[in-house]
């Protein structure tokens, strides 16, 4: 049974590593949307702070605590490992954290290639659907801020969970709306 564990371990944290290395990779690459300062402002992946540019300079302490999560994660392994102390809960505990890290990079892009958001990236042939939801009273991010209370939640269905962000303003809905529609089939 540890041994099962270990390689169901060593297969998640291969995966999150991989699809980090991923996402920095489709950050280099050429960005579709949204180019200008107004665009960013109007997409927020949390309602209370406006999207940073897909750039390294704007996500270096992102990219500097999710590599150092990772390396610690895999330190706090091995030395279970060479002290024996591993049981079900301690492999729980180490993957915990990543629950709550999908967002600590502030990024949202359409790259020709797909949807980049967090530490996700999306293909566009992943793309099953999308839809806004308004914000309205008896949304979970009503009364956050009073931009998102005007604006609509981005849900993208993709294979793997689900992803979403906030839109502010009606333009930028329309504009998001054409520019996906245009790569998902």
């Amino acid at each position: 049974m540890k041994l099962f564990l270990d390689i169901v371990f060593l297969i998640i944290i291969a995966y999150l590593s991989i699809q980090f290395v991923y996402v920095l990779i489709k950050m280099k690459q050429q960005i579709i949307y949204p180019v200008t300062n107004e665009e960013l402002s109007s997409i927020r992946i949390h309602p209370e702070k406006p999207v940073d540019a897909p750039t390294y300079s704007k996500h270096k302490l992102g990219i500097t605590f999710y590599s150092a999560m990772i390396l610690f994660v895999l330190i706090v392994y091995f030395l279970g490992l060479y002290f024996d102390i591993f049981n079900f809960s301690f492999y729980i505990l180490l993957i915990l954290p990543f629950t709550y890290l999908h967002n600590v990079l502030n990024v949202f892009a359409l790259t020709k290639d797909g949807i980049l958001i967090g530490v996700r990236f999306i293909a566009w042939n992943k793309i099953k659907s999308f839809d806004f939801i308004p914000i309205d009273i008896n949304h979970k991010y009503y009364g956050f801020s009073k931009e998102a209370n005007n604006g609509y939640e981005l849900k993208v269905r993709s294979n793997g969970m689900p992803i979403s962000c906030i839109i502010t303003s009606e333009k930028m809905k329309e504009n998001l709306t054409n520019q996906v529609n245009e790569y998902v089939k």
